[in-house]
């Protein structure tokens, strides 16, 4: 297995993406489109409030678990928009189902951006006209919002003797608090699987990526994650019983764990990418839980923008859980640093601890001593510009 930047397309799909007038010139409207239908699977943002485009691909993939093409723009979320709202994307899927003649239930559509505003149809409508069945990466801009730089990742293997390729790209960078986050995310394959067996997959490995990303702790209304399979690869029917279903598994976990961290680092403002890997939980859920506790308070966050090893902010993010924890057998790491044992601080080199905190990546290890388990998640700094994005998103 080979996991790279490099964007790649697995066999049978096209990508565009251009400007349709909707920012004064950067990319904000693309698709991604399969020479065949495709099985389909998706997870969804949590928050109650959920956009048009959100509820008519869950029920979309919900109902068919099989997808052919994905319009997506940015600018405008389409979120509590009301009937006209879910009009106006059941119509953008219209023009592109008559434009790719193929059925509309094949068409699906992702919108990001600022809540409570009309989709601007006459420019979706000329930018549709435009889009092509191409392979260019501008769909990566085109769903971008305050992200610095698009997050993509390909993976390739082999199975039955066949090369597979894994390609994901996505956005997001603020309101990143999954269950699910301010982000669209989709990945796609040649790879043959069923739509019920790649959403059970998908579901279970969002859970150990997507899911375990934290910025600011706020949730979004426009969030999610597609995958699509279109078997162009021509394997085998990948099941849990195939020899290769575990290496595509973890294949697929490799492409959302890359695309996550890339979320992490870019987070709003953020100067490092934060990784907490906890040991010593008493299960598996709990060592998450903790881990993703850490990496969201603001009080850690805010230390390690100021490269302080303010271990007690950590300590108390830990203890702020109903995890299982050896309150007097607790140990924290930063960096690799030792800093705690047996929960009291141990001799450390300050000057050497904030040099190695002012790295572009900072891993915070805590062992809970409460059991064998693990946890692990990722996040980012709270800087000024955090704020300073934030005061002024909409206006």
């Amino acid at each position: 297995m080979q996991v790279s930047d490099t964007f790649l397309w697995p066999q049978g799909y096209y990508t565009d993406g251009l400007n349709a007038g909707m920012r004064h010139h950067k990319n904000d409207m693309g698709w991604l489109v399969s020479s065949v239908p495709a099985a389909a699977a998706g997870t969804y943002t949590t928050n109650q409030f959920q956009a048009a485009p959100t509820k008519i691909m869950k029920h979309l993939i919900g109902t068919h678990h099989q997808l052919q093409a994905i319009i997506m723009n940015s600018v405008c979320a389409n979120s509590c928009t009301g009937a006209q709202g879910t009009a106006n994307a059941q119509t953008v899927r219209e023009w592109g189902a008559a434009k790719l003649a193929i059925p509309v239930d094949l068409v699906g559509i992702a919108s990001t951006g600022v809540i409570g505003t009309q989709l601007p149809m006459a420019k979706l409508q000329a930018g549709l006209a435009q889009l092509q069945l191409t392979q260019d990466q501008a769909v990566t801009t085109a769903i971008m919002t305050t992200d610095t730089h698009p997050k993509t990742c390909s993976v390739t293997l082999t199975i039955d003797d066949q090369p597979v390729t894994i390609t994901g790209f996505a956005k997001g960078s603020g309101m990143i608090h999954p269950m699910m986050a301010t982000m669209l995310g989709f990945v796609f394959t040649d790879a043959t699987i069923d739509g019920s067996v790649l959403q059970a997959l998908l579901s279970q490995t969002v859970d150990e990526t997507f899911n375990q990303i934290t910025v600011d702790g706020d949730t979004s209304t426009n969030d999610m994650v597609v995958a699509l399979a279109n078997g162009q690869a021509h394997t085998h029917p990948l099941t849990p019983t195939h020899p290769a279903y575990p290496e595509f598994g973890e294949a697929l976990k490799a492409v959302l764990a890359h695309l996550a961290q890339g979320i992490a680092a870019d987070g709003e403002g953020a100067t490092k990418l934060v990784e907490v890997n906890v040991t010593g939980a008493a299960t598996h859920a709990e060592g998450q839980m903790v881990a993703k506790a850490v990496v969201g308070s603001n009080l850690v966050k805010a230390a390690l923008f100021g490269n302080d090893p303010n271990w007690g902010r950590i300590i108390a993010a830990i203890g702020q859980t109903h995890a299982t924890v050896d309150t007097a057998h607790t140990a924290i790491a930063l960096n690799g640093i030792p800093l705690v044992h047996d929960s009291l601080e141990v001799p450390f080199d300050e000057p050497q601890v904030k040099a190695s905190m002012a790295a572009a990546k900072v891993t915070v290890d805590v062992a809970l001593g409460a059991g064998t388990a693990s946890g692990q998640a990722w996040g980012c700094d709270l800087t000024y510009n955090y704020v300073k994005i934030n005061a002024s998103y909409r206006s």
